[in-house]
């Protein structure tokens, strides 16, 4: 209260004083707003902006060039979904013609890229940095354009990513960059190079920016912490374990906190299955930071095996993770910024993707046209071009409003590569036509889904998650069971706790689904899923068993097995590494109680103890669990190894 008394007073008091002083100029208070953007106190540039903007009334222009100021200052206090609006409303009154507009474009371009790039839209961060750069007339704009677009394209458009670079090791070339810049740089290349596996380019550069950074000190800051991580992984990547060892010790990983707190418990990786069409084989190195208040504030992907999206995915079931502020009081803040773990997917409750159920039904109307949609191409960047000439061409011949436009319009709004924002504008021409066409609710539903989640201002699950809850007030749906069910099972899987189970629950009782229904056994799965998770493994069970699937999951044994003996030592592997880290585990048990199926699903550091970790478990042996065809006695049980030096 005294703090805010004292902010009440000095409000007064600058009230008083404006009171004797002549108005301010809008130039001036811009200057000041400015003044105060380029400092610390983010929260006071943010109320000048807003002041500012409120006076701006008579000009678009000059309401355009504050807003996008404004965005950016949104952008820096975390407030994405607010500086996302700002940048749009900003753009969209910032004429493209006007030449002395040029460098706000690129500034609040900039602003909504890194706001896409937080949200995990790649795609669309990718189309706003090469925007910006289209618009930069300096060698510094532009690199600081290309940094961003050659970090994003890596993990949707790997070749235009190396193209990218070409263009900024040109601009490198004829610039007096400093060690920092060129480090950072050289970290682009290091991490494209690891994920389209070139590790012997990945450890040149990964090394030559930890050089440029003033090599393995014992000093250290956060970008001297990010590239000795590069350098590491892309060391084991290539198989050199050894000489890994030095670089990551320099990073800090490989000590676990001294504190009875196990942040391992919190994370919880993607099933296998979903959306995404995980695969077991699948796995992405992935890197967070913790807030304060629990949640973690940042997630990105550094390396994926399966395809560039992978990274991404992972990276969004990092994102979702959260601990409480008393949890987190008890790690270190330097334990909560920048960690990386290794991650895959956990096969204990594959599903099947809902919107692949949708897609079957969308498929079947349009064979009922004449039309059928062909199987997604292998390469997605190389393809879009073709298909956007195959979408120019059938507007040509048909015309724009054709059903046979909507074979073209959907290859290209599902390619990976093409930005959110176009995704959205075609999807609303797909949603209009099918609808002008007469498509049954089911078939519609994947188009709205489409367009819904799409035109979210950001992709956060916020954000995305309004967006899917205005299509249950949506007739057409709303009146069709199964369309209500599918819109509440992508509800369900962007709401934590409580909120999601209970959406699951509506799914399960619709007395208008059948019992073997996909979207009723689907929302039983989950359920179960998300029982088990919460430490009641009965109710899981229960929910299970309603789903008619043959259990095979240790979660939903009344007994699980539990391990009576090792027969292994501590593997010598991990003791050579001489560090710290854990490992959870995935693994079956057969009825006898041997092992089988193992396989590391989390770790921590990186790829330290993956191995270590599956071979300290192969030797264990678990009670044997009676099962009537005498095969698997437990299936998907986990298990999380702790590697410890000891006192």
């Amino acid at each position: 209260m005294r703090r805010a008394a004292m902010t009440i007073a000095a409000a007064a008091a600058a009230v008083g004083a404006a009171a004797q002083q002549p108005a301010r100029t809008l130039q001036q208070d811009f200057d000041a707003a400015t003044s105060l953007s380029q400092g610390t106190d983010k929260a006071a540039a943010l109320a000048a902006w807003d002041a500012l903007l409120a006076r701006a009334t008579r000009s678009a222009r000059t309401a355009a060039i504050v807003q996008g100021r404004r965005a950016s200052v949104l952008e820096q206090l975390g407030r994405n979904e607010e500086a996302a609006v700002a940048a749009e409303a900003a753009l969209a009154r910032m004429p493209t013609a006007d030449p002395t507009l040029r460098e706000d474009r690129y500034l609040t371009l900039l602003t909504r890229a890194r706001v896409r790039r937080a949200t995990l839209d790649y795609a669309g961060a990718a189309t706003d940095f090469a925007a910006a750069e289209a618009l930069a007339d300096q060698p510094a704009m532009r690199l600081g354009a290309l940094n961003g677009l050659v970090e994003v394209q890596t993990f949707v458009d790997p070749a235009a990513a190396k193209i990218a670079l070409g263009r900024a090791d040109a601009l490198i070339a004829s610039s007096k960059l400093d060690p920092a810049s060129q480090a950072l740089f050289a970290r682009r290349r290091a991490v494209l190079a690891m994920n389209t596996g070139d590790f012997a380019t990945a450890q040149a550069e990964s090394q030559r920016a930890v050089k440029l950074l003033g090599g393995l000190t014992s000093q250290s800051s956060i970008d001297d912490v990010a590239a000795r991580g590069d350098a590491a992984l892309a060391l084991i990547l290539a198989g050199q374990a050894e000489r890994a060892r030095e670089y990551l010790a320099y990073t800090g990983q490989g000590r676990l906190p001294n504190t009875t707190f196990d942040p391992a418990r919190n994370m919880v990786v993607p099933d296998c299955g979903g959306e995404a069409a995980l695969k077991p084989a699948d796995l992405a190195v992935v890197e967070f930071t913790i807030g304060d208040d629990g949640a973690v504030t940042s997630a990105a992907p550094i390396y994926a095996a399966g395809g560039p999206t992978v990274g991404l995915e992972f990276a969004r079931a990092a994102a979702g993770w959260s601990w409480t502020p008393e949890q987190v009081k008890e790690l270190p803040r330097f334990y909560r910024y920048n960690v990386r773990v290794e991650m895959r997917c956990s096969t204990g409750f594959e599903r099947q993707a809902v919107t692949t159920l949708l897609d079957d039904d969308l498929s079947a109307w349009l064979e009922t046209k004449g039309l059928s949609v062909p199987d997604a191409p292998t390469n997605a960047a190389t393809a879009a071009p073709a298909q956007r000439a195959a979408l120019a061409a059938a507007e040509a011949r048909d015309g724009r409003d054709s059903v046979k436009l909507l074979v073209p319009l959907l290859l290209l709004q599902s390619n990976p590569v093409v930005g959110r924002e176009e995704a959205h504008d075609l999807a609303v021409r797909s949603l209009a036509i099918a609808r002008a066409a007469g498509a049954p609710p089911r078939a519609l539903l994947g188009l709205a889904i489409m367009e819904r989640m799409s035109g979210a201002t950001v992709g956060s699950q916020r954000a995305v998650g309004r967006a899917l809850e205005s299509l249950l007030t949506d007739p057409t749906f709303a009146a069709d069971a199964q369309s209500r069910a599918a819109v509440r099972l992508l509800l369900a899987d962007r709401r934590d706790g409580q909120a999601g189970a209970a959406i699951l629950r509506q799914v399960a009782a619709d007395p208008q689904l059948k019992a073997d229904d996909p979207a009723k056994v689907g929302a039983l799965v989950r359920l179960a899923s998300r029982e088990q998770s919460g430490g009641n493994p009965a109710a899981a069970k229960v929910a299970f068993e309603q789903a008619g699937i043959a259990p095979g999951q240790c979660a939903l044994l009344d007994a699980p097995p539990t391990m009576t003996g090792n027969s292994g030592r501590f593997p010598e592997e991990a003791r050579r590494w001489g560090f710290e880290g854990w490992t959870q585990t995935q693994f079956d048990v057969d009825a006898d109680g041997r092992v089988a199926n193992e396989r590391a699903i989390l770790s921590y550091p990186a790829f330290v103890f993956t191995r270590a970790g599956t071979d300290l478990l192969r030797t264990a042996r678990f009670t044997k669990s009676y099962r009537p065809d005498g095969k698997l006695g437990c299936g998907s049980l986990t298990k999380r190894v702790r590697f410890t030096m000891g006192p």
